[in-house]
């Protein structure tokens, strides 16, 4: 299946994606399945963490927990065909800056995004709200000369989205967009969190030695590891294919649509370009 989008950046038709997560887990968490698939398509996506997760863990902080995390998502990165970058913010002390802003604006210019993909602006952590405002002001600011003017600025605004979440105010998520994940991709998927262990065995900042201990099967066993997260996910993943089974059905039909397992889901951002539905299917180009 071909995409016909053609961007500024790659006249070749590929589309060049940046998801934004706040921290080295979030953006594969949030998207790694539609990551997955755009990359095998020949599309480049870029798995963007805007702080380097330093606090991220129950056990340890600081410089030795930033350079362990920073290589797990390469290395789940590397699995998935997708590139990755921390950025050098320290976790839990992320704010919507001037810096952060041109910090922001500097990524999507440079990887001359089409599509970008972040957290909604409320959200439990204040480093996603933060990633969703930064993202949001920068929606503009990406286009304009000279703002930033030492990296070129766009021609064209991309399209901005928003990641999937379970909060309801001020208003709950509302899905433009679902995007199935097929076995296969399911799989490839639940293999890269499994190159995250720091948050998905140990458990990141509200893990414990008892809970790892009581919950999760040991490092030794592998298969029984991969099985104990591959539950944990098909039962995430399915649920938000339950949740939007109606968006499933308007973009793959009455016949595929009712059958799919698992799922991502995305919002449009109202910031940004505003896309038709033929231009969000060569944004995705998943569908039949």
């Amino acid at each position: 299946m071909s995409c016909t989008l053609v961007s500024a950046a790659d006249p070749d038709g590929k589309l060049r994606i940046v998801v934004f997560g706040a921290h080295p887990d979030d953006a594969e968490y949030k998207a790694g399945g539609s990551a997955i698939q755009w990359a095998r398509l020949g599309h480049e996506v870029l798995l963007c963490s805007v702080t380097n997760g330093d606090i991220g863990h129950w056990r340890n902080a600081g410089g030795e927990l930033a350079q362990r995390r920073a290589a797990e998502v390469k290395a789940c990165g590397e699995l998935w065909g997708t590139t990755s970058m921390v950025l050098d913010i320290h976790d839990g002390e992320l704010l919507p800056t001037l810096e952060n802003r041109k910090k922001i604006t500097r990524v999507i210019r440079e990887w001359q995004a089409d599509l970008v993909i972040a957290h909604r602006p409320w959200d439990y952590h204040p480093d996603h709200r933060y990633v969703g405002v930064l993202v949001q002001d920068a929606a503009f600011m990406v286009t304009v000369p000279f703002f930033c003017p030492d990296v070129p600025a766009l021609k064209k605004n991309p399209v901005f989205m928003y990641s999937s979440d379970g909060f309801q105010k001020p208003y709950p998520f509302a899905p433009t967009i679902a995007v199935a994940l097929p076995d296969d991709v399911m799989e490839q998927k639940v293999r890269g969190i499994h190159l995250l262990p720091s948050q998905a065995y140990e458990g990141g900042a509200n893990g414990s030695a008892e809970h790892v201990e009581k919950n999760v099967p040991p490092a030794a066993d592998e298969t029984a590891r991969l099985n104990w997260l591959r539950r944990r996910w098909q039962t995430r993943n399915g649920g938000e294919a339950q949740r939007y089974r109606d968006m499933l059905i308007q973009w793959y039909g009455p016949e595929r649509g009712p059958t799919v397992r698992f799922a991502e889901c995305f919002e449009l951002c109202e910031y940004g370009a505003r896309p038709s539905e033929g231009e969000l299917r060569r944004l995705f180009p998943f569908f039949e």
